[in-house]
């Protein structure tokens, strides 16, 4: 039996997802939900990163879905865990250890039945800083902030645009040159999403269009540099911590609806 062809609609190059599109990412943004919780109920120090990839390759597979981010264009493993000081993209493995006051950004994506969905959030190891703490907090404000912003027939600048003014408010930077995308029938879609943007800038939020909020927000200066070996993990310049949560999102026809967190 031949599978129906799915329908894709477009405005400019952001992929506009139908009903039953909206379904499937829904699915998959329950599942990597799950997936998300699960860890957050037994990360602890003590555990190794590698560890944390076990979990999320085999309960995502066990629920029938698969990890979105194993094998896509070389990234060898099932999940991003990116600790202290990297931005974002750490590879696991099992010398990194963790131990009682790391923070720890635990970013999950999954595709289900050919739809995408993509999260994260930054865990406290045990007893951490009072700096390391209000940096989490803001990274994970900073996306409500964002949030508050999505409405339909607003630039997607608006949500950048705010969410950049509430951490600099907050006395850190926001990592200018690395953002969301859209997501759903792919990993990476159009838009782009920025931090660094003026307000009125971007494309126009659509219903349909779904995409992710992910500001990465470092104590320090907002540059950063790639690791030369792996030509992945982004390490914050200075050394300083880094924070990010993510969200998949949806424009409705009234505002948004969070398809994971």
């Amino acid at each position: 039996m031949r599978r129906r062809r799915k329908r894709i609609m477009k405005v400019g190059n952001v992929l506009v997802k139908s009903r039953s599109q909206l379904d499937g990412i829904r699915e998959s943004g329950r599942i990597n939900t799950a997936v998300l919780d699960y860890v957050e109920q037994h990360i602890c120090a003590g555990i190794s990163t590698a560890g944390i990839d076990r979990w999320v390759y085999d309960l995502t597979a066990e629920m029938g879905a698969v990890p979105a981010p194993l094998n896509f264009e070389g990234f060898p493993k099932s999940v991003c865990t990116s600790l202290n000081n990297v931005v974002c993209h750490g590879i696991p493995d099992e010398r990194t250890i963790l131990k009682e006051g790391d923070i720890i950004n635990v970013d999950v994506s999954t595709i289900y039945k050919g739809y995408y969905s993509d999260a994260s959030r930054t865990f406290c190891i045990g007893s951490v800083s009072a700096d390391k703490k209000r940096l989490v907090q803001t990274a994970k404000e900073a996306v409500s902030v964002g949030l508050m912003e999505v409405k339909p027939w607003k630039p997607i600048g608006d949500m950048g645009h705010a969410v950049h003014m509430f951490v600099e408010s907050r006395g850190y930077t926001v990592v200018e040159d690395i953002g969301g995308h859209g997501v759903g029938l792919a990993f990476h879609e159009d838009p782009w999403v920025g931090y660094a943007v003026p307000k009125g800038s971007g494309e126009i939020m659509v219903p349909g269009m779904v995409f992710t909020i992910e500001p990465m927000i470092n104590m320090g200066s907002p540059d950063f540099y790639v690791d030369e070996d792996n030509g992945w993990t982004v390490y914050t310049e200075d050394g300083m911590p880094s924070a990010q949560w993510e969200v998949t999102v949806a424009v409705t026809e009234n505002g948004y609806e969070i398809m994971s967190w």
